[in-house]
């Protein structure tokens, strides 16, 4: 976006799962553009400690732990936020379960259904609802997935709560309006990560075979993606879906 000032100076950013993959990259983007962070990590302190030490000097940096699978947890993960920052004027939900793990839909059990939903769903729900209290303007941007809108075999129960993700942010958007919120998505694709062609070589060629840019989405597209949807110079965009996929969509399913 050449000729856009993206500055976040001055703006506060939450941003769940930011400790690691694609949420270190917003994490990593968001600070560089100014925004204070806190970020949010559920295991891995470690990496949450390093990923904030690697940021600190010019915005300020906290980590915040919290099981999202846990309502009071994720309650409590926003008000500390908001009272050790002094508000909160940008919410990415970007932590997910069962992102890379399958499970065929007949012998799916009612814990791993349970989870995914509670973390993938509703845990981005209660801390938009909570976002909402401070009763002022600000951007919300969830993190969908292409998966939400075209089920793959084995990850109903992840399809199912990425698209019940989309609606949240279309409702979010339609009844948070009028206190000058926006809310938005963004739908990845297949995401780059290291260790990827080894891992899933045939996921990998065959994600490439049918891109029509026939690489893996860049995490780093995503991270930019994210401050745009959050800057000022996307003041007129909400309850917007933005597909990042490297043309996957576009192709004929027949």
């Amino acid at each position: 976006m050449k000729g856009l000032d993206l500055n976040l100076k001055g703006e506060k950013a939450l941003i769940t799962g930011g400790s690691h993959g694609l949420g270190s990259f917003i994490s990593q983007a968001f600070g560089k553009a100014g925004a204070d962070l806190a970020i949010h990590y559920n295991t891995n302190e470690t990496s949450a400690k390093e990923l904030a030490k690697s940021l600190e000097g010019s915005v300020k940096v906290e980590t915040f732990r919290a099981d999202l699978s846990d309502p009071d947890n994720v309650r409590t993960l926003m008000r500390n936020v908001i009272d050790s920052l002094g508000g909160v004027s940008i919410l990415v939900n970007c932590a997910a379960s069962e992102t890379q793990n399958t499970c065929a839909l007949g012998d799916l059990t009612d814990e791993k259904w349970e989870f995914t939903q509670r973390v993938n769903l509703q845990a981005p729900m209660i801390l938009t609802q909570e976002f909402a209290k401070q009763k002022k303007d600000g951007s919300v941007i969830n993190i969908l997935s292409i998966e939400g809108q075209q089920p793959a075999p084995g990850h109903a129960h992840y399809s199912i709560s990425k698209s019940a993700l989309e609606m949240l942010t279309k409702a979010s958007a339609l009844e948070f309006g009028y206190l000058g919120i926006r809310v938005n998505g963004i739908a990845p694709g297949l995401i780059y990560r290291e260790g990827i062609d080894s891992a899933w070589p045939e996921g990998v060629e065959l994600w490439k075979k049918n891109a029509p840019l026939e690489k893996l989405v860049d995490p780093e597209d995503i991270a930019n993606a994210a401050i745009f949807l959050a800057s000022d110079k996307a003041s007129s965009i909400s309850g917007s879906v933005l597909t990042i996929d490297c043309g996957v969509s576009a192709t004929p399913r027949w």
